[in-house]
């Protein structure tokens, strides 16, 4: 993706990415979290391509405050039901009149970063932009 002249230039948009957040627990019990992951790497390249830092990370304003069921798990009516009220923000000076770029790594419904946007509103930000690494589909069956 560094490598492509659009990406670069979408990336000169933004002054923060902040990853999608993980519970305590998944992050202990999984080691990772594959957004932070992504988003370290996208900072890390493009940092290093023109030379400055000019982009930075930002884990300490976006975060889960419980563990929830995977979403890969539920259907869409459960997945927007799953991730009510499990994002908080903390640390909003951070991200006032900073345009900010949430980093998902699979987009399926669409319910997990509209709950973390509608909390980064909180802190005022300039511009709130999404980049996700993969989109999935949910089969669409009767329930």
């Amino acid at each position: 993706m560094i490598k492509n002249k659009k990406f670069m230039e979408f990336l000169e948009s933004y002054d923060i990415i902040i990853p999608v957040p993980i519970s305590k627990t998944r992050m202990k019990n999984r080691g990772y979290n594959q957004s932070s992951l992504i988003a370290r790497e996208i900072v890390t390249l493009y940092n290093k391509s023109i030379q400055k830092n000019k982009l930075k990370i930002e884990q300490n304003c976006l975060y889960k405050n419980k563990n929830t069921i995977e979403q890969s798990k539920l259907n869409k009516e459960q997945r927007i039901n799953n991730v009510q009220g499990v994002y908080m923000i903390k640390n909003k000076q951070i991200l006032t009149n900073k345009r900010i770029l949430l980093v998902d790594d699979i987009f399926t419904t669409g319910s997990t970063i509209k709950q973390c946007s509608q909390m980064i509103k909180k802190a005022k930000p300039a511009t709130i932009g999404v980049l996700t690494i993969a989109r999935d589909f949910i089969n669409k069956r009767k329930e």
